[in-house]
Formats: structure tokens, sequence, C-alpha cells
């Protein structure tokens, strides 16, 4: 279990963001040795609440994307030149980080570690829980972004498994994996009552 809270290294991080922007290749020299999980948890914490900032879910999403395939396959992260210099404004940014830390502290006194421990274990169960790292910002990344809520399942589904696999919760990572299930269905939803509404009004047109 982590020595410090992790949402006490995020609000500290926080409040040492520079005043005017940020980079991602400043986030993660700021999270420095504490692990890509913890960069993970930080990057969803923009879209726990309804308002987010425009094209930041393809910024963030990308770069959790990127973490999973890290994990996955074992390399070193790879982000690219166009998205770790890709300044986010710091009086956008900070506000929705702080308002969102509560929810993450939330998550955290329920979290317990060592619960279902094979659900967080190594071998196929770990590439398991990769890859649904890596399905979750692939959701994040789709452009729902202007629909209520369109981000902020994924990034639910996001911070359990990132939180699960830092406490070592077997809990938190299944309430990932099911928060996953529940927005593909979402998106299915939206996608199927989109697909609607188009058909009706080109009936309508061709009436």
């Amino acid at each position: 279990m982590q020595a410090e809270p992790i949402s006490r290294k995020l609000r500290n991080l926080v409040r040492s963001l520079p005043p005017t922007g940020i980079t991602l290749s400043e986030l993660i020299h700021r999270v420095g040795n504490d692990g890509l999980l913890i960069l993970a948890a930080l990057l969803t914490l923009v879209f726990l609440i309804p308002v987010s900032i425009p094209g930041v879910s393809t910024v963030f999403g990308a770069a959790i994307l990127l973490i999973g395939l890290s994990r996955l396959f074992g390399r070193e992260l790879w982000i690219p030149a166009r998205l770790k210099h890709r300044t986010i404004a710091t009086k956008k940014l900070r506000p929705l980080l702080r308002k969102s830390l509560s929810w993450l502290g939330k998550i955290e006194r329920v979290s317990k570690p060592n619960r279902i421990p094979w659900l967080v274990a190594g071998g196929s169960v770990q590439h398991l829980n990769n890859a649904a790292l890596i399905l979750g910002a692939v959701l994040l990344m789709m452009p729902f972004g202007l629909i209520p809520f369109s981000n902020t399942f994924p990034a639910v589904a996001l911070l359990f498994l990132a939180i699960g696999l830092l406490q070592r919760d077997g809990v938190c990572v299944l309430l990932g994996h099911i928060s996953n299930v529940l927005t593909i269905l979402y998106f299915g939803v939206l996608i199927a009552g989109g697909g609607l509404a188009l058909r009706e009004l080109i009936a309508r047109l061709a009436a």
C-alpha cells in the first residue's frame, strides 16, 4: 500500500502547477518515480465532473492509452512530441482537478488492499487488466465529448482500475471492468438513438 495517500500526492501536485499552463511532459516529470498508474489516475480526474475542457479527452486519453500499452508490453512509456508539448491552461485545469479530488478521496477510503487477490495477480490476469486500461482510454477518446457523462463514465472506469492496481485491490479492479462494460452499453444507446433520429430525419425529408 502507498506510504502516502494518492489523493494527497495529487493534491500537492495540483497546488504546484505553474501559473500559466503545463504540458504532458511536465506532468510526467512531476509525477516522477511514483509510477505511471498515478499519472493515469491524475489524467482521469478532470473528467469526473460533467464539464470538461474541449480537446483534453483526446490528449489525456491518448496518454493513458500509451501507459496501458507500455504496461501491457513491458516497455518504457513513449509519448509523441505533439502530445508531450501541448500546453493545458492552468486556470482551466486546476479548478477541475480540485473539484474532482474529492471523488478520488472517496474511492481511496473504500479501497482496501488484497481484496480478491487473484484479480490483481500476474500473468494473464495482469494482461487483462492492462487491456482494460487500454479499452477505457479508447472509450475516453470517443467523439462524444459534448454529451453529458460520455467522458465521466470511462474516466470512472480508468480511476477504479488505476487505484485498484496501485492498492492491489481486486474489488476496485472489478468495478473498473464493470464501468467499462457500462460505458460501452451507454455508447451503444447513444449510437442507436442517433441512428434512429437520423433515419427519422431522412424519412421526413424524403416525404
